[in-house]
């Protein structure tokens, strides 16, 4: 993956966005020696958010999967500090 200081990036960014479209390129942004932010392709971002969304869908159905149990009213006002 290349990386670029910002100044650097900022002077050059159509270059830089041609290069992550057309070229498949990662290209990070660092400020100060740290890796701030990377840019990526529009399909690199959709798979980050496919996987994001199977690992909520993974989440969700445990959560669903746990709750086969009855709960006390009286309980569960007591747990969220109802009275």
């Amino acid at each position: 993956m290349t990386t670029l200081q910002v100044s650097k990036a900022r002077d050059r960014f159509s270059e830089i966005v041609n290069r992550v479209i057309f070229g498949r390129e990662r290209i990070a942004v660092q400020r100060r020696d740290k890796r701030r932010a990377v840019l990526i392709s529009e399909e690199d971002a959709e798979l980050l958010e496919w996987l994001e969304d199977q690992i909520d869908l993974d989440a969700a159905r445990k959560a669903i999967k746990g709750r086969n149990k009855a709960v006390d009213w009286e309980d569960f006002k007591k747990e969220l500090g109802v009275k």
